[in-house]
C-alpha cells in the first residue's frame, strides 16, 4: 500500500498527467466548437446583407444552410467535450479519494494526531468535490474563453469600422467587468478560504454528537450540544451566504451591462449606418460583444472556483505529502506466504513521543507455546509496547525482533498476517457476526464456529435468531460490551497465527468467563505466543512471565508467585484486587 502512495508523492497536480491525452482531445474539440460559434454571426451578416436586404433568396438559403451545418458541428463538439470534462474530472476525483484513503491508511498514530477525523472525511470528499467541479468547469471553458473573446474582438472591430467607433463600447464594458470580477474576488477569497475549515467544525460537533449520544444523555447536556452545534452552523451558514451572494452579484452585474452596450450599439449604429446592407453588420456586430461580454461572465465563473479550488488542493497535499512513519519493505517471501514460529524479543526499546519517552529500556522475550502478560497502572506504556509488535507504531530507540529477524525488515502484509491482535479499544463493523469475526482473514464456517467456541461467544451467539448471520450495526452498537469483547477476541483467533496479542481485552468479561476463555487458550492456542495486557491479577497470575511497568519502565519480571516477594509494585496491585487468602501470604 504505501509504494502506492509514494508514486503520488507530488500532490494534486500529478493526478492530472495522466489524463493528459484526455485533456488534449478536450480542448482541441472545444476549440473547434468556438471557432464554429464565432463564425455563426458573420453568417447571419451575410444573410441580411446579401439575402434579405436585396431579395436574393439564394444567398438566404446558402447561408443559412451553412448555419445549420456549423450549428450541428458546434453541438457535436460540445456533446463531445461534456463528456470528455465530465470523465477527467470524475476520473481524478476517484483518483484523488482513492490516493487519499490508502495514505490514510498507511499512517501512524503519529500521522493521525496531525488531523482530526472530521478534517479527514472533509478532505476526503468535500475538498475532492470542490476539485472535481473547478476542473469539469474549468475543461469546458479554459480554451472557449480566449478564442470567444479574442475572436469576438477581432471580428467586433473588423465589422464596426464602417459605423461609427463601436470598438469603445466593447472596451468600457469589458473594462467595467474586470474591475467588478477583481473587487468581488478580493472580497469573496478570504471567505472561501474559511469555508473549508468551518465545514471541518461542523463535521467534528457532529461526529462529537453522534458518537457521544449517549454521555450526552446520561448528563442531560443535550440543550448544549445543541446550542455548540449552531454556533458552528451559523457560521458556516454566514460564510457561506455572504461569499456565495457576493460572487452571484456578477450576474445580475453581467446582465445589466450585456443590454447596455446593446442599446448603445444600437444607438450608435443607427446614426451611423450608411444603408440598409449594414444592419446585417450591426446585428453580427451586437452578437460579437455578447460573445465578448460572455467570455468574461465563463472566466468569472472559473474565477468563482478558483478560491475553494485551490484551498481544497492545500488541504489534499497536506494530507498525500505528509511522511508516513512505518516504511514498509517490498515482500521477499514465497507465494504462500510468510509462516513464523513466533518468538518475540525486545532489546532495550524506547519510544517517544512529543520529545518525551513514553516507554524505555523494554527488554524481554516472549518465547512461543507460553503466555506473557503485562501489567502495570494507568498510562505506565502497556498500550504502547504491544502496539510495537504489528507495528501499529515503531520503536524510536533499540529492535524488537520476532524469529530473530527485526519487524522492520518484513513486508507489514505478512507481518500483520501472523499476529492476531485485540485493540484495547474494540470496533466491530456494520455487517454480520460471521463477516466481523471473519474479517480479513477467512469465510471457512468450521474456523469461524471454532473461534467463537474458544472466545466463549457461543451462548450468545446461537441465542440470535439468525446465529452467524445476524446483523451487528456500526461499532457494535447493538451488542454489549462483553459481547463486542468477545466477538473482538474471535475476530484474532480466526487468523490461526503464531502470535496473539490481548491487550486488555478481558476487562469486561465476568469472572467465570474469563477463566473459561483462558483455559480454552492454554488448551487451542499451546504451540503459540501468547501476550495479554491486563488490569485484573487473576487474569495473569497464571502466565509463564509476567512483565510488571511502572512509569515507561520495567519494575519486575517474572512469574506471579515470584513477583509477589520481590516487586512492590506487583505486590501492591495485587493487595488491591486480591484477598491474603488468594494471595497465600
Amino acid at each position: 500500500m504505501e509504494n502506492k502512495v509514494k508514486k503520488k508523492k507530488f500532490g494534486v497536480m500529478s493526478f492530472y498527467k495522466q489524463y493528459a491525452l484526455l485533456i488534449f482531445f478536450s480542448v482541441t474539440f472545444l476549440a473547434g466548437q468556438a471557432i464554429c460559434e464565432l463564425q455563426l454571426p458573420e453568417y447571419m451578416s451575410n444573410i441580411v446583407s446579401q439575402g434579405i436586404a436585396v431579395s436574393d433568396m439564394d444567398k438566404v438559403l446558402y447561408w443559412g444552410l451553412w448555419m445549420i451545418g456549423l450549428t450541428l458541428l458546434a453541438s457535436i463538439f460540445s456533446v463531445v467535450v461534456s463528456y470528455l470534462s465530465s470523465k477527467i474530472s470524475a476520473g481524478i476525483a476517484r483518483d484523488l479519494r482513492k490516493a487519499c484513503f490508502d495514505k490514510v491508511m498507511a499512517f501512524a498514530g503519529e500521522e493521525y494526531n496531525k488531523f482530526d477525523l472530521a478534517s479527514l472525511i472533509t478532505r476526503s470528499t468535500n475538498d475532492v468535490t470542490q476539485l472535481q467541479n473547478f476542473t469539469n468547469v474549468l475543461l469546458r471553458m479554459i480554451m472557449m474563453t480566449p478564442i470567444m473573446g479574442m475572436g469576438g474582438i477581432i471580428k467586433a472591430v473588423k465589422l464596426g469600422a464602417g459605423m461609427g467607433n463601436l470598438a469603445w463600447v466593447i472596451v468600457i464594458a469589458v473594462l467595467i467587468i474586470f474591475v467588478a470580477i477583481a473587487l468581488l474576488l478580493m472580497i469573496a477569497q478570504p471567505k472561501f478560504m474559511k469555508m473549508q475549515k468551518a465545514i471541518d467544525d461542523v463535521n467534528q460537533v457532529a461526529n462529537d454528537e453522534l458518537t457521544g449520544m449517549m454521555v450526552i444523555r446520561a448528563f442531560n447536556t443535550q440543550s448544549n450540544e445543541q446550542e455548540r452545534f449552531d454556533v458552528a452552523n451559523r457560521f458556516l451558514t454566514g460564510l457561506s451566504l455572504f461569499a456565495n451572494r457576493t460572487m452571484v452579484s456578477l450576474m445580475p452585474l453581467m446582465t445589466f451591462v450585456m443590454n447596455s452596450v446593446t442599446i448603445a450599439i444600437v444607438w450608435i449604429a443607427a446614426y451611423s449606418a450608411q444603408d440598409i446592407t449594414q444592419v446585417g453588420n450591426m446585428m453580427a456586430f451586437i452578437q460579437y460583444a455578447m460573445h465578448i461580454i460572455m467570455s468574461f461572465m465563463l472566466v468569472s465563473m472559473v474565477f468563482v472556483l478558483i478560491p475553494r479550488a485551490t484551498v481544497s488542493a492545500k488541504r489534499i497535499n497536506e494530507i498525500l505529502h505528509t511522511s508516513v512513519s512505518i516504511v514498509n519493505k517490498e515482500s521477499k517471501q514465497n507465494p504462500q506466504g510468510l509462516h513464523l514460529v513466533g518468538d518475540v524479543e525486545f532489546r532495550d526499546v524506547a519510544y517517544s513521543y512529543g520529545g518525551d519517552n513514553a516507554v524505555e529500556h523494554i527488554s524481554f522475550v516472549a518465547e512461543h507455546g507460553k503466555t506473557t502478560a503485562i501489567i502495570g497502572s494507568t498510562g505506565s506504556g502497556k498500550s504502547t509496547i504491544i502496539n510495537m509488535i504489528p507495528r501499529l507504531i515503531d520503536a524510536t530507540e533499540g529492535e524488537i525482533l520476532i524469529d530473530s529477524v527485526n519487524v522492520k525488515d518484513y513486508n507489514l502484509k505478512d507481518l500483520r498476517a501472523n499476529v492476531g491482535f485485540v485493540p484495547q479499544k474494540n470496533y466491530l463493523f456494520s455487517g454480520t457476526i460471521a463477516s466481523n469475526v471473519g474479517y480479513g482473514s477467512t469465510d471457512d464456517t468450521d474456523t469461524l464456529n471454532k473461534s467463537i467456541d474458544i472466545a466463549q461467544a457461543r451462548h450468545f451467539v446461537d441465542n440470535k435468531e439468525n446465529g452467524l448471520e445476524s446483523e451487528i450495526a456500526q461499532g457494535g452498537g447493538n451488542v454489549s460490551g462483553g459481547q463486542k469483547q468477545r466477538l473482538s477476541i474471535a475476530r484474532a483467533l480466526s487468523k490461526n497465527a503464531p502470535i496473539y496479542v490481548f491487550d486488555d481485552s478481558f476487562s469486561a468479561l465476568d469472572f467465570k468467563t474469563d477463566k473459561a476463555l483462558r483455559a480454552a487458550l492454554a488448551q487451542e492456542l499451546s504451540g503459540a505466543t501468547i501476550i495479554i495486557v491486563a488490569q485484573r491479577v487473576g487474569t495473569i497470575k497464571n502466565a509463564d512471565q509476567i512483565i510488571v511497568l511502572d512509569d515507561g519502565h520495567i519494575v519486575g519480571k517474572g512469574k506471579h508467585e515470584d513477583l509477589l516477594k520481590t516487586c512492590d509494585v506487583y505486590r501492591e496491585i495485587a493487595k488491591s484486587q486480591l484477598s491474603e487468602e488468594e494471595l497465600g501470604i
